[in-house]
């Protein structure tokens, strides 16, 4: 099973808000997950951008791969590989 850590879109239309999730591949974005390790809100000014740190370093020591923006969020929130 290839996990991944990705962006689950929540909120209205328009106003979008993000929640980090890790998810079997297969599944769909807004789908079924298996865990939520953090939230992405872009409207705010600056973007807040909250972790649960030792869930992310957990999955990521276990082998999720975060896609582009999870692993650009993920640098910016000081959480590396």
């Amino acid at each position: 099973m290839a996990v991944k850590m990705r962006l689950k879109r929540m909120g209205q239309k328009k106003s979008p808000f993000y929640r980090v999730v890790v998810a079997d591949s297969r599944s769909p974005r807004d789908g079924k997950f298996i865990e939520e390790i953090g939230t992405y809100d872009p409207n705010q000014d600056p973007s807040v951008i909250k972790f649960d740190e030792d869930a992310a370093k957990k999955w990521l020591s276990q082998g999720a791969q975060p896609t582009d923006t999870v692993a650009k969020l993920l640098k910016v929130a000081g959480i590396e590989k």
